[in-house]
């Protein structure tokens, strides 16, 4: 089936609460950067070789396995820090997302002999300082999932004052994008 530009919909369904609003939280904030057809998203760039500094990863392709591995990532910035916003999304928010993520990325992903597929990974849990009522993802502290390749300085935890950090940061990196 083929569908005109701008009429694809987020296919997870509705009776799905949880991933379904994970799914519109991605659509609306992670679309200008990541793609992952089950939010209806095509922000990553089609050919390296044209990709812009803030096209991000293409989840239809990249596994993002376990939940807690993707929570970094949203709390952090990515793995690099050098385009993401820390904290795009917070709170609950957050977890929607990552739940989404870790259950749908990597679904599109070319069997690869010798590999395990993406689909037979568990999506794992959340420790219990994301799913409490009182936690927040600027208070609680991840240490970077053993899969990443992360640095000690960027596993830092992140500070109340990351959210309006993070905006500014993040249109300096466009600017600095624009100007090159």
């Amino acid at each position: 089936m083929t569908a005109a530009c701008g009429t694809e919909r987020i296919s997870v369904p509705p009776s799905q609460v949880q991933l379904h609003r994970g799914a519109v939280l991605f659509s609306q904030r992670c679309s200008g950067c990541h793609t992952l057809s089950y939010a209806a998203t095509h922000g990553s760039a089609a050919n390296p070789r044209t990709a812009t500094a803030i096209s991000g990863p293409d989840f239809n392709v990249r596994c993002e396995r376990p939940i807690d591995r993707v929570m970094y990532a949203i709390i952090n910035g990515g793995f690099s820090g050098a385009y993401m916003p820390q904290n795009v999304v917070v709170g609950q928010d957050a977890i929607d997302v990552a739940k989404f993520v870790a259950t749908y990325a990597g679904r599109a992903a070319p069997r690869e002999p010798g590999t395990q597929p993406c689909d037979t990974k568990p999506v794992g849990t959340l420790p219990p300082s994301f799913t409490s009522p009182t936690a927040t993802a600027a208070s609680a502290s991840v240490r970077p999932p053993s899969s990443a390749a992360v640095t000690a300085a960027s596993a830092s935890p992140t500070s109340t004052a990351v959210a309006s950090a993070s905006s500014a940061k993040h249109q300096g990196a466009a600017k600095k994008t624009a100007h090159s």
